[in-house]
């Protein structure tokens, strides 16, 4: 089930980045990687992705303005804001914007693993509701 579910990482950060499309792909998803906003738009207009895991802070279109645009052009896609600030003001514009999930790094695998599943099943709940609807 899980190699069902696609997954797009965007991190200007390369050990960020290498590190979570590691963790994902052992745990059975099919990963791709951005090293920015717009890379991750490209890629989104090309294919289908489930979740897009972003950070915040990156240069160009960052991490906040990458929400905005994903919920605008894919709202089925969940979104799970990455931050190295954890200060609750980042993590509650994130939210409002329209992400799903967050995680503060560093993270362990577990914690990531449990982010992903709560954000898919989140997405499929949803899904579900819309369509009994």
């Amino acid at each position: 089930m899980k190699q069902d579910i696609s997954i797009l990482v965007v991190d200007d950060q390369q050990d960020p980045q290498e590190l979570l499309t590691r963790i994902l792909t052992k745990e059975g998803y099919s990963v791709e990687s951005a090293a920015n906003g717009e890379d991750a738009l490209g890629k989104l207009r090309r294919r289908p992705f489930n979740l897009v895991l972003t950070d915040v802070k990156m240069p160009g279109l960052n991490g906040f303005d990458l929400i905005q645009l994903i919920k605008k052009e894919f709202p089925s896609i969940g979104v799970i804001v990455m931050t190295a600030y954890g200060d609750s003001y980042t993590v509650k514009d994130a939210l409002l914007l329209g992400a799903d999930e967050y995680i503060t790094k560093p993270f362990k695998s577990f914690e990531i693993n449990l982010v992903v599943e709560r954000a898919y099943w989140r997405l499929v709940s949803a899904s579900r509701e819309s369509s009994v609807r």
